[in-house]
């Protein structure tokens, strides 16, 4: 076994948590990973892994290596991808982070259907609602939804995407329609405890200042989906990501209020890296998302 083989072990050990879930997930034996990772450690001479009967943690050591092994590893990787890709033999593992908002809507079968399109390509997917550290946690991707500032990061703007006010009719009748944000701090709302503001609903001005309202919020939970199923019920007023409000919208049981009022320019992106090279099998991955999401209706005009 050479070094490379060695570090590729050490790194799918650490990746998936230990030394059995590795073995399940690449089909290796515990022991011969083990063997490899102990190998490793003797070779450099350091102790790489603090080892108990149930679990594993990195040394200080194993943290520094991991993560310039893990750069050193993808760069290699990319720079035989970017071979293979001129011959049309794209494959391989894509470590994915995805919102659960994003998984959990119907944009979410982008996914499935790349799988399906692309069987050469194993999609590792993470759902996770916060911002993933894609370099020291081995991400080759990241689906966003937001307004981007990092500048550390490459991002692709996939498609627009918007929060629109929500109610239910039922829930019109009984309060009218607030003619103002403000309005808002005095009627039932419902909170997405997966938001940054939560009950500093955000908006601006006809001369584009910002501003917040603080809402009173009747229900809080962290999932959309259930806050849609709340505003469907007029239990009160709710932000709703745009893709998941849309079915509710077409069907007469939501409405949407106060759009002059709503922050435009956020979006779904594709983040990653910066790396010399980017996978071929990253790249046909988000060239991928993008078309689907403009095929399936991703637009401004969608709403």
């Amino acid at each position: 076994m050479d070094m490379l083989g060695r570090m590729r072990a050490f790194l799918q050990v650490v990746e998936a948590e230990g030394f059995s879930a590795a073995a399940r997930r690449t089909g290796r034996s515990k022991a011969l990973l083990s063997k490899y990772v102990r190998e490793l450690e003797d070779e450099l001479g350091v102790l790489l892994l603090n080892r108990t009967t149930r679990k594993f943690s990195l040394t200080e050591a194993g943290h520094i290596y991991y993560g310039r092994s893990a750069a050193i590893i993808r760069e290699i990787d990319a720079l035989v991808e970017s071979v293979r890709e001129q011959t049309g033999d794209v494959g391989g593992r894509i470590k994915l982070s995805a919102p659960r908002t994003f998984a959990d809507a119907p944009i979410g079968r982008s996914l499935i259907d790349f799988a399906a399109s692309h069987p050469d390509i194993i999609l590792e997917i993470h759902l996770d609602d916060r911002f993933v550290d894609l370099v020291e946690e081995g991400f080759d991707l990241a689906l966003r939804i937001a307004r981007l500032d990092d500048s550390s990061l490459i991002a692709r703007r996939l498609a627009p995407f918007r929060m629109p006010l929500c109610a239910a009719p039922s829930l019109i009748e009984v309060h009218g329609l607030p003619s103002h944000p403000q309005v808002l701090a005095g009627l039932p709302c419902i909170v997405d405890t997966n938001s940054r503001n939560r009950h500093n609903w955000p908006f601006q001005g006809a001369d584009g200042t910002a501003f917040t309202v603080s809402v009173s919020s009747r229900i809080e939970v962290n999932s959309p989906l259930t806050v849609r199923e709340a505003a469907v019920a007029g239990i009160g007023f709710a932000f709703l990501p745009d893709f998941i409000a849309l079915p509710e919208i077409k069907a007469g049981r939501l409405m949407t209020l106060l759009d002059d009022y709503l922050i435009d320019g956020a979006g779904i992106y594709a983040v990653y890296p910066h790396r010399r090279y980017l996978p071929a099998k990253v790249r046909v991955l988000v060239d991928y998302l993008a078309r689907w999401l403009k095929e399936e209706g991703c637009s401004n005009e969608r709403m």
